[in-house]
């Protein structure tokens, strides 16, 4: 099968370029061979397979040599064969109960004119067609010969097809169907000459008895097949194509079966689909949907091939749940994505569609997908396919992305077993292995697919771009990645975000973690409980795949998880180790101490551990004897020390672990306690009683002691505490004393207290102690005597007050008294005692009246005198404006001498005051208006008669100073009294801010009677013409701001008023200014009372000239006064005579009277011939006048209007046009003056309706509407158009002008077909009564292509920082023409990067190399500081391409200094030279640091290796064991340090030769080395020959010695001897490689040397070895030596 399948491939190709083939087929390597089959079983009821012949093969089956039958597996026609011998009946598979046949589809025929290798039986000799070799399996080879002439022994039986060569319209290809019978037939695939073609022929009648069928069935197929190709264009495309489709068996009953092939179906309903059908076939038909297939619930092959599926809904076959194959090749299919799961389906067949992806739902059993010759190009989307064994992909644009075949084993899994027809390749099978887990999941997401060695970086850049909208605001994820799981170990996952300034702002990692299969990573579930950052994976874990998912949580807003998947989950070694030690309990003396432990079994039993206890105080740690459980009870020789607990795990199978410890911090002292607590003194009153008690608990610290009394309820008051001693005072009288021992250890560590208690307090005679005064001895002050009454009572006891000018008290007759004898215990030091010492008497007594001795107590100081001070301080008198405020104070201090007093104004209660400068030295102040609203203060500063000043105080007003109140002070009237003057009257306002203060102003006769005069109420009157003779007066009530009214005021009287001048204040024309009307005047006049005003009309000529008309009171217009304007000048004169001032005014200019016209007459109208109406006017100067013709179908009467015409001009003179004829023309005019004044219409029209012209049709054109919508458009002329006709034309390539059929209207829309033609636009006028006109065609339009793809907007993702890669994105036009340009006719889209140079305006940008044609560029170093631009261009099929759309960045920075890929080379040796490399990004690396450091396995220390700061490092014997760790500190340039890596070696193993020899010594147990000494070790030079000495160096387990070997002069001598316990080891040189030192003790030491540095090793080894014992690293398990 899998030769036919490649002869199918071959067959394929030789159609595009024969000669190629041929030239290919005879030096291809890819031919494969048949392998030999072994026997099958075959179902019950099913047909034999069918046979596969060679040349030299019969059809009858009757060749002496066995002929083998080819089975083909599965159904799909794409496993390998399996042979039946014929002469070995079929063995029935009993365990099948299906008695139902499943048909298998068959391969269509091999094209003709091409030579194409063909099968033979196995074991015919063949003849090879090339000189190479072609690869073949173990068990058979690769047969081509030539096939011979159809069989002799069947002459009547002709071919099933035969073209001849020359005839081309003939059919490629020959389609056959045989049928199979009950027994089985078979097929016989013959190779044909280059005059024959490929054709089928049935098999005859085997020597098993298998039944021939006749050639009817199958001459019936292929004639089927041939009539088909003729109707259908999907057929014949089917011809030149090799597709797999179903084998029909004839021998199904009608009831299982349903053959309409070719039967030009276009609806499922129209067939009777009955639900037991299970084989149906509807190949070359016309479906478009499978809607009806619903009821076919028991179908197991449906074939659907070559119908026209174009986006169908396949969810009806969601019914057809036994549904086994399916074929939908040859159709238009776009999308797989409403095909739903079909949980039986084994076989697909997709091939020859237009499919741009695999998309669509799960298939569980899907083994075989063809999807050949399709428009796939990614592999987005791919569906879940666990069972999939073949996949074919020929043909497809995804074909040409590197390692496709690697990215669909990790799509499919492990089930995939072919691809593309073949074995999957072992190369890519390795380099699938080299993605990270989660490829797949990138693929199916849209990741393109590169080489392995970047696909870790590239994955993880395309999940950032995934998950950036997932990430808290600011963040980006820094690092996603888990460890290799292994059994029951430790597995941890890495999540990283960094913010973009550094910072972390509380952000919460959750985890959460899934098991999937072991096939591929998917079908992943939660594990119950595994949410930590760790998990540790199960036994059943094994060979699966871990997913982890890290939620971020910051501010409680929960942010999308993001991910990574880990490798398979490995076996464990077995070897347990300790993941976590530590141990519980409280580090005090006497507690119990419990060692627990974390161990990784690593797929071992688990057991019972080694556990030890260790004990370290100021020397080196100890072993506790017998501490040997996981628990210790901590003893008092472990106070302040550290403890070790140390564990060794063991597995049951005898496993050991690597040993782990845990040190505790000090262990503290016990709880501190005493005992034995008792008091011991006297219980009398002003006795000293002390307590004691014995101390336990450690070092004791500053234990506590309390006193406490005991009250008459018996409860407990603390009386004195921190001493042991207390002396009883009186209030313990009739008590008992408690004292309390409270330990506390020198940690501080309070314990349980101790108590005593005394017996009852006896009472002793009065007595004073502790007397002294409290308090300033100053004047004034007040001062307390306090004591302390033993044996009485404070309340009886008196005290008297005296002053003495001496400090020594010598008799009480040198006191004077300054109070009496009292109880009162103050005093206030008196004016008098000033310049005394203060002395306070005390006389003792008790309740029952005894007295003690009088106690004194003199103050130690003299009384001193106060400083000036104020005792109080007030300011009486009303805050109101106008008021006097009077201040009092009182004074002390001394005697007062002058004072110093102040006034303050403040605008609000905190703000600072404005002195009042007049009130100054004032104890008296009174209020002014500038105080209204302000708040008054008055400060007093004492000053005493010796000058001193004191401290001032000052009283503030409660509230501020409120206003008087209002009244007026002065009113009076000032102005001329003369009719039209202005009288105004002037007031002085008083009592605080005036309001609206009202006015009234009068008229006062001869009578003085007085007449308010009516709307004069302002601060000021105009006096009128009724004012004359009169006196006038004014009145004002004041009023205050916040509305306080005062006492209304008058004025004195003025006058009498006297007339004014005669004036007009006002003149105004009354009258239209039209010829023929009349002109008055309004004129207003002032000053006395009116006399004969004098009015004269003028017409003004021109500037400067006017004409006088009349003195009258009116103008008549006339026609001589039109177009000029007519000035009135007025003269004002009173009764007296006497003139005023001229006023004068013009009018507009007179216009005309209203138009009229006389006359209108319109002839008779004829189509294009220009109607001149005559017309007479009359009314001025005629202008433009008004002209509409209206057009009725109908001649109007008089009484009839034209609301209903239709207007067609707006002009005197018309033109008749097409929609005039057969109509009536009115024509309306209305007259207008030259100024635009119209007049009244008049209507016009002529005897007869408007003539018609003949059909004809000028100006034909088409305009683009838009992208391939044209439009035709044309002049009809001659009467009314009837249905004129159109037609669209295009121009072949010979010239030819065609008419496109069914394109008949004016608007036209292009097709594929005219793409690259031009095309015509065609009109025949037609008048309404059927006259036709002649065609005429518009001028050709431009060559006809689509809409060229545009680029909307072209984006860069990514950041512009040095490492990152840019994404090139364009946006397509959001239009639905271009998005079908898109899918159509796109061809290419080209990318051109370029980096800039320069800056500014003189910037220029060159085209970056090698980063061309990429829609990705990765900002390497050189970009730095450079601006990147990405130039995006789409090119269509017909070689256009758009104009280009770019993008530019910012100038690129440099990235984070960092260190990537960072290894060390060398081999694992302690002789070899080791290096650090790495790959540096971040600019341009500065001086970046290295240290090289030692770490010993299972510990976290390093040890730094001094002066090792470079690239290389030399090991040497002391690496042995360690591991080697390089610390790598990146530094950029401008000194920027990036986050330092390390890298560390495998630990480093002895040298095998080394090691051998060394080995050999240990297992020895005693050597000896001859070595060199120096024997003058005081010169520092280095040594010489001559300065050397031989020495024998012994050494064995128990101890080492240098011996001088002995001469002939001397013995042998022992010059160093000592064992190998510490302080003992062994020194290199780091510079000399022959020289080493052994050091015994601290004062033994021998600095030897060697001639090589292979001997130096191995003393050196040997030595360590024999001293292992007291080393931490046991040499022999480096060496791997049994001990």
């Amino acid at each position: 099968m899998e030769a036919l399948l490649e002869t199918k491939q071959q067959s394929e190709r030789s159609l595009k370029n024969p000669a190629k083939f041929l030239t290919k087929s005879r030096n291809s390597p890819n031919t494969k061979s048949v392998s030999t089959p072994t026997a099958t079983k075959t179902k019950p009821g099913a047909s034999p397979p069918p046979t596969l012949t060679g040349s030299g093969s019969s059809n009858t089956g009757t060749s002496s040599n066995p002929t083998t039958l080819v089975r083909r597996r599965g159904g799909n026609g794409l496993g390998t064969g399996t042979t039946i011998s014929p002469t070995e009946k079929p063995k029935r598979d009993t365990e099948t109960s299906d008695p139902v046949p499943v048909p298998v589809p068959v391969l269509a025929p091999i094209p003709i004119q091409v030579p194409v290798p063909m099968l033979e039986p196995v074991g015919k000799k063949s003849t090879r067609l090339s000189n190479s070799p072609s690869p073949s399996s173990s068990s058979s080879s690769s047969l081509k010969k030539k096939s011979p002439s159809p069989s002799p022994k069947n002459p009547t039986k002709k071919p099933a097809l035969s073209l001849s060569k020359k005839s081309p319209s003939a059919s490629s290809f020959a389609f056959g169907a045989s049928s199979t019978s009950g027994t089985g037939t078979g097929t016989g695939l013959r190779r044909v000459s280059s005059n024959t073609v490929s054709s089928f022929s049935s098999g005859g009648t085997s020597k098993t008895g298998m039944k021939r069928v006749g050639s009817t069935s199958g001459i019936n197929s292929v004639e089927l097949g041939s009539v088909n190709s003729k109707r259908n264009p999907v057929s014949r495309a089917r011809d030149s194509r090799t597709l797999m489709l179903p084998q029909v068996d004839l021998k199904l009953s009608d009831e299982l079966r349903l053959d309409r092939r070719g039967h030009r179906v276009a609806n499922l309903r129209q067939l009777s689909l009955s639900p037991n059908l299970e084989f149906v076939y509807l190949r070359d038909n016309r479906l478009s949907s499978v809607e009806g297939i619903e009821v076919l619930k028991r179908i197991k092959v449906l074939d659907l091939s070559f119908n026209e599926f174009k986006v169908p809904a396949f969810e009806p076959l969601g019914n057809c749940k036994n549904l086994q194959q399916l074929y939908l090749a040859g159709n238009q299919i776009s999308s797989l994505s409403t095909l739903p799961v079909l949980p039986n389906l084994e076989f697909l067949s997709v091939a020859q569609n237009k499919l741009k992806s695999l998309a669509m739902a799960s298939q569980p059993r899907l083994q075989v997908l063809a999807a050949s010759k399709n428009k796939i190009s990614t592999l987005r989307s791919f569906p879940n396919l666990p069972s999939l064994e073949h996949l074919r992909i020929e043909e497809n644009p995804i074909l040409d992305v590197p390692h496709v075949e690697a990215a669909s084993i990790l799509l499919v899994g492990p089930s995939l077993k072919k691809f593309n027809d073949r074995d999957l390749l072992a190369s890519e099978v390795e380099v699938a292995k080299k993605y990270p887990p989660h490829t797949s999941f990138c693929i199916k997401n849209g990741w393109l697919i590169c080489e392995p060695e970047s696909a870790t970086e590239s994955t993880f850049l395309f999940l950032t771009e995934l998950w950036k909208d997932k990430m808290p605001p600011g963040y980006m994820v820094k690092e996603a990645s888990v460890d290799q799981p292994f059994e029951e170990d430790a597995c941890c996952c890495n999540f990283s975000f960094s913010h973009s300034n550094g910072e972390n702002y509380g952000l919460v990692l959750r985890y959460k973690w899934f098991i999937g299969g072991s096939r591929t990573p998917s079908n992943f579930t939660p594990i119950d409980g595994a949410t930590d950052k760790v998990y540790w994976p199960k036994k059943e874990d094994v060979g699966k795949y871990l997913k982890v998912e890290c939620t971020s949580v910051l501010d409680e807003t929960e942010f999308p998880p993001i991910f990574t998947i880990s490798k398979p989950v490995s076996p464990g070694t077995g070897i347990p180790k300790i993941m976590d030690i530590k141990v519980e309990g409280e580090l005090i003396e006497g507690n119990i101490l419990k060692g627990s432990t974390k161990i990784a079994w690593c797929g071992g039993t688990p057991s019972k551990g080694v556990s030890s206890w260790l004990r370290r105080g100021r020397s080196d740690p100890e072993i506790i004897q017998g501490a040997e459980e996981d628990e210790y009870k901590l003893m008092l020789d472990d106070i302040d020390s550290y403890i070790y607990y140390m564990y060794t795990p063991v597995t049951q199978e005898g496993s050991k672990g690597e040993s782990k410890h845990f040190m505790t911090d000090y262990v503290k002292a016990a709880a501190p306690s005493v005992s034995n607590v008792s008091i011991k003194g006297e219980a009398i009153e002003g006795c000293t009683i002390t307590g004691t008690g014995n101390y336990f608990g450690g070092k004791e610290g500053p234990s506590k002691y309390q006193w406490l009394r005991e009250n008459e309820n018996g409860d407990l008051g603390l009386i004195a505490s921190g001493m042991t001693e207390y002396t009883l005072t009186k209030e313990d009288i009739g008590s008992r004393i408690m004292f309390v021992y409270i330990p506390i250890n020198d940690y501080g560590l309070q314990g349980k207290s101790g108590r005593a208690m005394t017996d009852i307090i006896k009472k002793a005679p009065p007595k004073v102690i502790n007397f002294k005064i409290i308090g300033d001895m100053r004047e004034g002050s007040k001062v307390i005597a306090t004591f302390t009454i033993t044996g009485g009572t404070d309340a009886l006891s008196r005290v008297q007050w005296f002053k003495s000018d001496s400090p020594k008290l010598i008799d009480e007759n040198g006191l004077e008294a300054l109070t009496t004898s009292k109880t009162a215990k103050t005093f206030r030091i008196p004016l008098a005692a000033v310049g005394f010492y203060l002395v306070a008497k005390l006389i003792p007594m008790d309740h029952d009246g005894e007295v003690g001795e009088p106690a004194y107590f003199i103050s130690e100081t003299l009384v001193e005198t106060l400083p000036p001070c104020l005792n109080f301080l007030n300011v009486s008198g009303e805050f109101s404006e106008g008021e006097l405020l009077t201040a009092s104070y009182g004074y002390m201090g001394g005697h007062e001498g002058k004072s110093q007093y102040s006034w303050f104004l403040h605008e609000n209660e905190s703000s600072e005051g404005e002195l009042i400068q007049d009130a100054t030295g004032d104890l008296h102040y009174r209020i002014s208006k500038d105080a209204i609203g302000k708040y008054v203060s008055f400060k007093c500063t004492p000053v005493r008669d010796d000058g001193t000043i004191g401290e001032p105080i000052v009283h503030f007003s409660s509230s501020p100073v409120q206003p008087g109140s209002p009244r007026l002070v002065l009113l009076e009237i000032e102005g001329e009294a003369v009719e039209g003057k202005k009288l105004v009257a002037s007031k002085r306002y008083w009592g605080g801010e005036e309001g609206d203060s009202i006015f009234r102003w009068f008229l006062v006769d001869s009578d003085e009677v007085k007449t308010e005069i009516e709307g004069a109420s302002g601060d000021s009157y105009t006096l009128t013409c009724d004012d004359i003779g009169s006196l006038i007066s004014v009145s004002c009530e004041p009023v205050r701001k916040d509305g306080v009214h005062g006492p209304v005021v008058f004025s004195e009287r003025t006058g009498p008023i006297m007339p004014g001048s005669p004036v007009c204040s006002s003149l105004a024309l009354v009258g239209k200014f039209i010829e023929g009307e009349r002109l008055s005047f309004n004129a207003s006049y002032t000053g006395g009372f009116r006399g004969n005003c004098v009015q004269e009309w003028y017409q003004i000529i021109s500037e400067g000239k006017k004409e006088k008309l009349t003195n009258d009171e009116f103008l008549d217009l006339t026609l001589d006064h039109v177009g000029v304007q007519i000035e009135l000048v007025f003269t004002p004169v009173r009764n007296d005579g006497e003139k005023g001032p001229s006023k004068s005014i013009i009018s507009d200019v007179v216009i005309p009277a209203e138009p009229k016209g006389v006359e209108l007459i319109v002839p008779d109208c004829h189509q294009d011939s220009e109607i001149v109406p005559a017309k007479s006017y009359f009314g001025g100067e005629e202008g433009s006048g008004k002209f509409t013709w209206y057009r009725t179908k109908e001649k109007l009467d008089e009484q009839d209007s034209l609301t209903d015409a239709l207007v067609v001009a707006e002009t005197l003179n018309y033109k008749p046009s097409l929609e005039d004829v057969d109509s009536y023309l009115y024509l309306h005019w209305i007259p207008t003056r030259s100024d635009g004044k119209t007049g009244d219409t008049l209507l016009s029209t002529s005897q007869n309706p408007v003539m018609a012209a003949a059909p004809v049709v000028s100006g034909v054109c088409m305009k683009e509407m838009k992208k391939g919508v044209f439009n035709g458009e044309g002049i009809y002329y001659g009467g009314y158009e009837g249905s004129s006709l159109y037609s669209w034309h295009r121009e072949n390539n010979e010239g030819e002008i065609i008419k496109i059929e069914g394109a008949d209207a004016a608007t036209y829309e292009v097709t594929d077909s005219d793409y690259t033609f031009r095309i015509f636009f065609g009109y025949t006028p037609v008048r309404s009564d059927g006259v036709f006109g002649e065609l005429v065609l518009s001028e050709p339009s431009d060559i006809i292509f689509p809409e060229l793809p545009q680029i909307e907007t072209l984006t860069l993702k990514g950041k512009e920082i040095e490492g990152d890669t840019l994404t090139a994105v364009e946006t397509v036009p959001n239009t639905e023409t271009q998005r079908n340009v898109w899918d159509k006719y796109k061809k290419e889209i080209l990318y051109q990067w370029y980096y800039s140079v320069g800056t500014g305006e003189v910037q220029s940008f060159e085209p970056l190399p090698n980063a061309q044609n990429s829609h990705r560029y990765k900002l390497r170093l050189d970009d730095i500081g450079r601006c990147i631009k990405c130039e995006c261009t789409v090119s269509d099929i017909f070689g256009r391409s758009s104009q280009p759309a770019s993008a530019l960045t910012s100038p690129i920075l440099p990235g984070v200094p960092k260190i990537e890929r960072l290894e060390i080379e060398g081999k694992g040796f302690h002789t070899n030279l080791y290096s650090v490399n790495g790959l540096y990004t971040g600019g341009k690396e500065g001086k970046s640091r290295i240290q090289w450091l030692r770490s010993m396995v299972g510990s976290p220390d390093l040890i730094s290796i001094p002066g090792e700061v470079g690239r290389m490092y030399e090991a040497n014997v002391d690496d042995v064991g360690y591991r080697l760790v390089a610390i790598y500190t990146p530094v950029r340039e401008d000194g920027v340090e990036g986050q330092a890596v390390s890298i560390s070696t495998e630990p480093i193993s002895v040298e095998p030769e080394v090691h051998k020899e060394v080995k050999q010594k240990l297992e020895l147990g005693s050597v000896k080395f001859e070595v060199l000494c120096d024997k003058d070790r005081s010169d520092r030079r280095a040594p010489g020959v001559a300065n050397l000495e031989r020495r024998i160096l012994e050494a064995n387990r128990k101890r080492i010695k240098v011996v001088k070997p002995g001469s002939k002069a001397s013995f042998a001598a022992t010059e160093i001897r000592g064992s190998y316990a510490p302080p003992f080891h062994v020194e290199l040189y780091r510079n000399d490689q022959h020289r080493f030192k052994i050091v015994v003790d601290s004062e033994t030491d021998a600095e030897l040397m060697v001639q090589t540095r292979h001997m130096r090793d191995v003393i050196v080894l040997v030595m360590r070895g024999f001293a292992q014992k007291f080393n931490s690293t046991s040499l022999n398990s480096l060496l791997k030596i049994e001990s």
